[in-house]
């Protein structure tokens, strides 16, 4: 993946924000705040993998880290809601529809348990109305994808391949942005509370 100063200086805020919260957890073991904020940063850097496999794992380490959470506090919708979030983000990282499908699933059943618990929140409505919508955008995505793989591939001068690999980049961001950016929402009010400077703008 070529990263462009922004997202390099990104990845080294939620790096150190992702070291931070290891040091807090390592002194207080049971702060949900800080294993869901740890979660969201994980998922951020999910997204500046390389390698797909590479992307699922921190995914998973985030679920990890909400799941852990939820024994401690199981009705914190916050919590609930950003699972959600993950297992979306496992399902659009997940090339076969079939194989999507329960992430969806689960997806849609953490929404609903996060709006259960907060029923005026909006965006946990907006949530759960996406991921409903959710398994045909993943139709659209991968399909998307793989046309565009077949142009880069079939291309003889690197510009090309560079502006189809841009285009590959965005049009997953345009997929999982609304996941990320709602995850980066949490993550950010609860870094602000430990008093780390804000990530700098996309």
């Amino acid at each position: 993946m070529d990263l462009g100063q922004q997202d390099f200086n990104r990845i080294l805020f939620f790096e150190h924000a992702r070291k931070n919260a290891e040091t807090t957890y390592a002194k207080n073991p049971l702060d949900v705040e800080n294993l869901t904020n740890w979660a969201g940063v994980l998922m951020e850097l999910s997204q500046f993998q390389s390698v797909r496999s590479d992307s699922i794992k921190f995914v998973k380490d985030a679920v990890s880290k909400l799941e852990e959470a939820l024994k401690i506090n199981p009705r914190k919708h916050d919590v609930l809601w950003t699972l959600g979030n993950a297992q979306t983000s496992l399902a659009f990282y997940t090339e076969d529809l079939e194989d999507a499908k329960p992430y969806f699933a689960k997806a849609t059943q953490w929404f609903q348990q996060a709006l259960d618990e907060d029923p005026d929140n909006q965006l946990y409505m907006k949530s759960l109305d996406l991921a409903r919508k959710a398994p045909e955008l993943h139709i659209q995505f991968h399909r998307q994808m793989v046309n565009q793989q077949v142009v880069a591939g079939g291309s003889s001068t690197s510009n090309t391949k560079v502006s189809k690999q841009k285009k590959n980049s965005d049009l997953k961001y345009d997929i999982l942005g609304w996941v990320i950016l709602a995850i980066g929402i949490v993550a950010w009010v609860g870094m602000a509370k430990s008093h780390i400077p804000p990530p700098p703008p996309r």
